[in-house]
């Protein structure tokens, strides 16, 4: 196994048995729920933040870009996410597929492929320790 599939593995694990923290609702029928965030001891001044995104039915999120420290792993829990990262080609991933995101990636499509089901996924970011805002809406 390396690296990246430890970490993630780790970090859906931790993700899932943490409560809910805080959910925020926007206007695109999606709710943000921060799971686990805490600084990587063996890795001084990066930490490791993992939230899970409920999309309801048809819902989106607006074109975006992360922390520009942010490399991401994002996993679909459950439904099916249409998703498009970069010049990268659209693709809807499903429950149990995965995808990353670069450092500094723009992520102009991320939305439940869905009208009538809902979908969420998990998306853990490993980044610098201050560096925020988590994402950034692009205008």
């Amino acid at each position: 196994m390396n690296f990246r599939t430890v970490i993630a593995a780790i970090s859906i694990t931790f993700a899932l048995s943490m409560a809910g923290a805080v959910s925020a609702q926007d206007s695109e029928a999606q709710a943000v729920t921060k799971n686990f965030d805490a600084a990587i001891p063996n890795i001084p001044g990066k930490s490791l933040i993992a939230v899970e995104v409920d999309y309801a039915p048809g819902g989106a999120s607006t074109p975006h870009t992360h922390a520009k420290s942010a490399f991401i792993y994002a996993y679909v829990i459950s439904g099916a996410i249409e998703s498009k990262v970069n010049n990268g080609e659209t693709r809807i991933y499903r429950a149990g597929e995965s995808w990353s995101e670069a450092p500094e990636a723009t992520h102009s499509i991320s939305r439940n492929a869905s009208k009538t089901e809902p979908a969420k996924l998990l998306a853990v970011f490993v980044l610098d320790t201050n560096d925020n805002p988590l994402t950034t809406p692009i205008k």
